[in-house]
């Protein structure tokens, strides 16, 4: 039968750098503490705002992309982990209408798609009454996005956040409340490993956030305004198994403070095919036994001298793949096969030599980007970013696959084959794909 949600809302700004992810974890935390249970999603491929997410509500939360998923499956996945819970957050991507073209792909394409109201976010620093036709505008641009209200961020005062409030009301827009400036609430840098001392401050972070929420912003009428629609389960595919052609019993997937890039859905999706386990490159002396090894990025970068000191684990890694075992490496797992890792103390750290290439933090700069990755006939899709470059040290080894960005530009990213080890800088999603078929003989 049809679940009810209390409550669904999207939360967006005008630009980036607005406060999205601090109101984000400061709402999550404050209606858990209500006793609600509360599902987190993001819009877009970001792997990092989903952990403060998972931080600050207790649930892992889930991406919603329109590049990386068609229209059909982004409602599937809303509806498939709204089933049973309260509320639904979902926190938007850069401005509310900046897409990878026009506003398509963007937080208010999102919204649409589902019917779900935006609570847009506003920033006070160095503006008063001059935000008036800046909402105005964000209200009337594309009358099918409901405006349900909005929250201001960076507020000096409350003779600062008077004035705001009448400028909602002067165009006809609900003023939820404000978070005034504090100190000791910012975010870490997005280029920072979430180690255990930093999830401890960040779960501090969440909690002061929710008590200056409670004070200065009225959550009861939030909840009023983005009261949530009915979805019918009946109408909800069950997640299905890829197809495989080769054993599948049980798959190693790598997870700790190194390596944890990943998509909700896709381990979903794995777990129908196989047996899931876990093990952790860091503190494990081998492999667990498996049918196929995924390992997904995340920051080796930060934990050089760890990884390259566990030899056991990288002997492991490297006899699994001699004897043709099955790996598929995204960015940092990729690394991580490497020979080695130049970085960014200068110094070279030996890795698992799985692939005849090297890596290096030298140079440090920022490659991110949508990528369609067209293998023989088949075509996959993912987001690459990452601060680190690849050099490949055996000029046998080529791309398997040609990359282009989401407007059809070829891009230089590789994606490498050696035996039954795949690898490649772009993180995948194959939600609506099935990897296994990236192992198909006839597309080496």
């Amino acid at each position: 039968m049809p679940h009810t949600l209390k409550s669904s809302f999207l939360i967006a700004a005008a630009t980036s750098g607005s406060g999205k992810t601090t109101l984000t974890m400061g709402l999550l935390r404050a209606l858990c503490r209500r006793g609600l249970s509360v599902q987190p999603f993001k819009c877009g491929p970001d792997y990092i705002d989903p952990k403060y997410h998972a931080l600050a509500s207790g649930r892992e939360s889930v991406n919603l992309d329109t590049w990386l998923a068609s229209p059909e499956h982004v409602r599937h996945l809303y509806g498939h982990y709204t089933q049973g819970v309260d509320v639904a957050v979902t926190e938007g991507v850069m401005g509310l209408f900046d897409g990878f073209g026009r506003s398509e792909g963007s937080s208010a394409h999102v919204a649409r798609l589902l019917d779900i109201p935006v609570v847009l976010v506003v920033s006070g620093r160095s503006v008063a009454y001059s935000v008036a036709p800046l909402i105005y505008g964000f209200r009337h641009f594309d009358t099918s996005i409901r405006i349900a209200g909005v929250i201001f961020n960076q507020v000096a005062s409350a003779t600062h956040a008077s004035i705001l409030r009448m400028a909602c009301e002067d165009v006809g827009v609900p003023c939820l409340g404000y978070l005034p400036r504090m100190k000791d609430i910012e975010l870490p840098s997005r280029h920072l490993g979430l180690t255990l001392d930093a999830e401890y401050r960040l779960g501090d972070l969440a909690d002061r956030i929710a008590v200056a929420l409670e004070e200065h912003v009225d959550i009861d009428r939030l909840l009023g305004l983005t009261q949530g629609d009915a979805f019918d389960s009946s109408c909800l595919s069950d997640v299905q198994p890829m197809a495989v052609t080769f054993p599948v019993r049980r798959i190693a997937v790598a997870r700790d403070e190194a390596f944890n890039f990943t998509y909700r859905y896709n381990l979903e999706r794995l777990s129908r095919s196989g047996e899931l386990c876990y093990f952790s490159p860091l503190t494990d002396t081998s492999l667990p036994d498996a049918d196929f090894v995924y390992l997904p990025g995340g920051y080796p970068e930060f934990f050089l001298p760890t990884l390259a000191s566990n030899v056991s684990m990288l002997e492991s890694i490297r006899q699994y793949a001699a004897s043709g075992g099955r790996i598929l490496a995204e960015c940092g797992g990729m690394m991580y096969l490497s020979r080695q890792i130049h970085g960014m103390d200068g110094v070279d750290y030996p890795m698992a030599d799985v692939l005849p290439i090297q890596a290096t933090m030298e140079g440090m700069r920022l490659h991110l980007g949508y990528r369609a990755v067209t293998c023989g006939n088949r075509i996959y899709r993912g987001h690459e970013f990452h601060y680190s470059d690849i050099s490949p040290l055996d000029e046998s080894l080529k791309s398997i696959a040609v990359q282009t960005d989401a407007r059809g530009h070829e891009v230089p990213t590789a994606l490498y084959r050696r035996g039954n080890v795949i690898a490649g800088y772009t993180h995948l999603y194959w939600g609506e794909t099935n990897l296994f078929d990236l192992f198909d003989e006839s597309l080496t």
